[in-house]
């Protein structure tokens, strides 16, 4: 049966309802719904700190001026909250203790007072509502053992911005804490987002939209209208050419599907040259910061016109030159603001050199009328800068930037599409008549936080239940946040509008055969210099041993001697969602043999990987490994898809009387695990258990069985 066309404002209407329920499961995980931050308790604060979301016991330093004439305030540690380890290195200085704050993490900071007092001193500033009992909110720009930055005003913009900015004077010469908070902002652009399509008339739905909604067929590809194509890399193979054709040609919508190791990004680069010989300009957006950053490192080779649209603090440091806060630093149009910048400064350090009431409040005018002329300049610096660049970067939530609100694109490319949710790609595709989505559907999907709510809650549920809830919502038939753009269009207009890389440039052949017949209809053929490519052939002293010499090994641990224990990952803020994760004390050894069987073999640390579904094995492995190999990555599968390393030794846990393996059925996600490597896949797992869970993980483990160097451990030996 032909998939039914979907109804634009009941999609977007589902979407709105979807999303507000994994907005609420991602502030319930992250324990930091509240937003009474400034009435925690001294012990609360500690907990906070000791789980990684908070730092406690900072002073306020210095401040500068940042993009947009946000203030940038710069904390160290305060030597009376300062443990004597953390200063233990001679030079006598305070550093931060152990904590979990990273670069681009959303921050409160908030004096370490009662509330009552934090209040009264609010009211003494004149009653501000973002006054120093609320904190000041910010983004974390920078980190070091002493000293730690965070950008205030690049939260919420608007008036609430410049609220936070001037509550930060407030907090000069006290005792402050900063907590992590959950990130609204992106959750309301997609809101935003989706109630605007809702609202659209039948009108205002452009034919770009009605195809990508199954109202109208995608236009044939015009060969004749794009000529022949003159290749700038000469290493693109056949089915990377026949993709950028296929995209050139494409009048609408085009998927280029690149399975693992197949050169997507390769191919996108070709493809963004290639649109702009042709005078054309190009939005490339991607859902991560990484997959963005990625692509401009390779296009900055070519010397093309490219803007990164993005908080400095979320990009890596090889972008930063093409990032708008360096560029409205350096560039010809910067001038404008750099005296504005200046004043602005100066001003900021004035106020701290006076304590007369009313000579703080004119400086607090000058600097208000200053930060708005700051804008203003700065603005028009952004607009020159982002309409002379061929090519403009940014995430899909990005997209929604201020700084791209006036901007007109001939086609937007996304990368990574099949790991974004739908709602964040209709943030640059509603004002677009073009796109290409690169991805890969078959391996995994956003996560998705409210499902695995729904999934458990349905468990305790009784049927009568789930039909009272059924009924309920028929509006959210057919519509999932884990079905993704890339998913519902291949569904839609079948394989017309995709192109498939063939040629892989990562695997063994061996290691490439399974998903290639499993996932790939047997299309996958690996390059001449990886498909007989193994660890013993490393450019380096690696030892020939019964290990290094194979690519593909299978550790069977069927017979019942290492079974899985369940245990509830550790959940120490009260309202955080009880998770239950899987571990196999027995099945983490033989892993950790194996790595060090490979690392004495001469193998490096740094180019083995453990990987295995469950959160508690990872935590396993890692207390046998980290200490002894710290450059040595472990981590779960879902975590390490992208990568890649020379070696990966996947650990699968799951072992039972039962049977059960849970969502290691999920096939995308072993597709994930075992396509990670280069030279050698090592395989740890309960046969019998394993091939019981589907079609496709039986068909695996005869595969193993059949190919695989087969190893029956004993399980005496590991005691």
């Amino acid at each position: 049966m032909a998939p039914v066309p979907v109804p634009i404002p009941l999609f977007a209407d589902a979407q709105r309802k979807l999303l507000q329920k994994e907005h609420e499961a991602e502030k319930l995980s992250s324990a930091l719904a509240t937003s009474s931050t400034n009435t925690v308790s001294p012990s609360t604060r500690r907990t906070l700190q000791a789980t990684g979301y908070a730092l406690t016991g900072i002073d306020l330093e210095q401040c500068r001026t940042g993009m947009g004439g946000r203030i940038v305030g710069e904390f160290s540690p305060d030597a009376a909250f300062t443990s004597t380890e953390a200063t233990a290195d001679g030079d006598g200085a305070p550093r931060f203790g152990a904590h979990g704050i990273r670069v681009g993490d959303v921050v409160r900071v908030l004096e370490i007072s009662s509330g009552r007092k934090s209040g009264k001193s609010g009211k003494e500033a004149g009653g501000n509502k973002s006054t120093s009992s609320d904190g000041a909110e910010g983004v974390v720009t920078k980190i070091s053992e002493k000293a730690l930055s965070v950008a205030f005003g690049q939260t919420g913009g608007g008036a609430n911005a410049k609220a936070e900015e001037e509550s930060l004077d407030e907090l000069w010469g006290k005792k402050l804490w900063l907590v992590k908070l959950a990130n609204d902002v992106t959750h309301r652009r997609l809101n935003q987002t989706m109630e605007k399509m809702e609202k659209m008339s039948e009108t205002d739905h452009t034919y770009f939209m009605r195809v990508l909604f199954g109202h109208a067929t995608p236009s044939s590809p015009n060969y004749d209208a794009i000529g022949p194509v003159d290749f700038i890399d000469p290493t693109l193979n056949d089915s990377q050419k026949e993709a950028i054709r296929f995209a050139l040609a494409s009048k609408e919508v085009a998927l280029i599907h690149g399975p693992p190791g197949t050169g997507k990004t390769h191919t996108l680069i070709e493809l963004i040259l290639q649109l702009t010989r042709r005078n054309m300009r190009i939005l490339v957006c991607g859902p991560s910061n990484v997959s963005v950053d990625n692509i401009v490192e390779r296009l900055t080779p070519h010397k093309v016109p490219i803007v990164r649209v993005g908080h400095p603090a979320r990009l890596l440091p090889s972008v930063l030159d093409h990032s708008l806060e360096v560029l409205t630093q350096t560039s010809e149009a910067a001038e404008i603001v750099r005296d504005v910048r200046k004043e602005i400064d100066e001003k900021q350090a004035s106020i701290r050199k006076t304590r007369n009431g009313r000579e703080r409040r004119a400086i607090y005018g000058d600097l208000k009328e200053l930060r708005k002329e700051f804008r203003e300049r700065e603005s028009r610096c952004v607009e020159s800068l982002v309409a002379g660049s061929k090519v403009v970067l940014a995430t899909l939530h990005g997209a929604g930037s201020h700084q791209l609100k006036n901007q007109k694109f001939d086609i937007v490319i996304i990368d990574e599409a099949s790991q974004a949710l739908e709602a964040q790609c209709w943030i640059p595709l509603l004002h677009a008549s073009r796109a290409v989505l690169a991805g890969d559907h078959l391996q995994l999907p956003p996560t998705i936080k409210s499902a695995d709510i729904e999934a458990k809650k349905k468990l305790n549920r009784t049927k009568a239940q789930e039909t009272e809830n059924d009924s309920s919502s028929t509006s959210l038939k057919g519509i999932k946040l884990e079905i993704t753009m890339f998913d519902r269009l291949l569904t839609l207009h079948g394989p017309s509008i995709k192109r498939m890389l063939t040629t892989q440039y990562r695997m063994h052949e061996k290691i490439m055969k399974f998903p290639s017949d499993e996932l790939y209809e047997g299309k996958l053929i690996a390059a001449d210099f990886v498909k007989d490519r193994l660890l013993k052939d490393l450019p380096y002293d690696v030892e020939e041993t019964d290990d290094t010499k194979e690519p593909l090994i299978f550790i069977d641990t069927q017979g019942g001697d290492f079974s899985e224990k369940a245990e509830d990952e550790d959940i120490t803020i009260k309202g955080g969602l009880l998770s239950e994760s899987k571990s196999n004390e027995m099945e983490a050894k033989l892993a950790v043999n194996h790595v060090e069987s490979l690392i004495d073999a001469g193998v490096r640390p740094d180019d083995i990987a453990v990987v295995t579904p469950y959160n508690a094995q990872v935590a396993l492995i890692a207390q046998y490994l980290k200490e002894k190999y710290p450059s040595i990555e472990i981590g779960s599968v879902d975590g390490f898809q992208g990568r890649e390393k020379e070696a990966i030794v996947v650990s699968l846990v799951r072992s039972n009387g039962k049977r059960e393996v849970g969502f290691l059925g999920e096939k995308r996600r072993l597709n994930v695990a075992m396509t990670r490597p280069k030279r050698h896949l090592c395989v740890c797992g309960d046969s019998e258990t394993i091939s019981k869970g589907s079609k496709f993980l039986k068909n695996w483990m005869d595969f193993l069985e059949e190919h695989a160097d087969l190893r029956y451990p004993d399980a005496s030996e590991l005691l």
